[in-house]
């Protein structure tokens, strides 16, 4: 069960994790130069959407110790939210009659596989200072596809783990029962064992013979 444990901001190390920190210090970028907080409530949503990519991540991966089930459900929200910050992207571009880059444009060719090598966001951040909010934004529709990406294979791998592993309560039972000397023998059958580790028959008990019945006793013959 230690292995389930998680050093502090273990989470860090999570590659979805770093990509998604990108996309929120980008989208923080593009919000602050080009939107407007006080008349655009797209504002709002688009920074909400943003933080919630990054957040259930850390929530997610940190709540895993004590339910697998919760770890998947918030990693498949984080997800659900960088698809929506995607479509708000696609939205203004397509509104303000800008580019949107295709897979086969030029600068897309030119970015993509340059931002596979990057998660740190202040690479980022030198890459979009000064650039126009249509460039800004078409480098973050790139820098959300990777991080979705990412997300889609840490979903794939918790699941993998779950059908592995099963989850926190089967684990703690597997745990608690090994722990007292029962466990699955090559038959699959579930056993006690030695503290060598040898399975102890557990042949079942024969039922007792029926007790023969007494001899009812005489009555006594009633005194005179």
């Amino acid at each position: 069960m230690n292995e389930n444990r998680k050093k502090p901001d273990s989470y860090r190390t999570l590659l979805a994790f770093q990509k998604a920190e990108c996309v929120y210090d980008i989208t923080y970028y593009f919000i602050e130069h080009f939107m407007d907080r006080l008349r655009d409530r797209t504002v709002d949503q688009m920074l909400q959407a943003a933080r919630s990519g990054k957040q259930n991540i850390v929530e997610g991966y940190s709540d895993a110790e004590g339910s697998t089930e919760t770890e998947h459900k918030l990693t498949t929200i984080a997800k659900g939210s960088l698809e929506e910050l995607k479509e708000d992207y696609r939205d203004y571009l397509r509104v303000r009659h800008l580019e949107t880059w295709g897979p086969q444009h030029d600068k897309y060719l030119a970015c993509q596989p340059r931002f596979k090598r990057h998660n740190d966001t202040a690479y980022y951040q030198r890459q979009i200072t000064g650039r126009t909010d249509e460039d800004i934004a078409n480098i973050a529709l790139i820098v959300i596809h990777q991080t979705l990406s990412l997300i889609r294979g840490l979903i794939d791998w918790q699941d993998e783990k779950f059908l592995r592993e099963g989850g926190i309560k089967e684990q703690r039972y597997r745990a608690r029962t090994e722990s007292r000397g029962y466990g699955y023998d090559s038959q699959g059958r579930f056993s006690r064992f030695s503290r060598s580790g040898r399975e102890i028959p557990t042949s079942p008990t024969s039922p007792t013979s029926p007790t023969t019945p007494t001899t009812p006793t005489s009555p006594t013959n009633p005194t005179k």
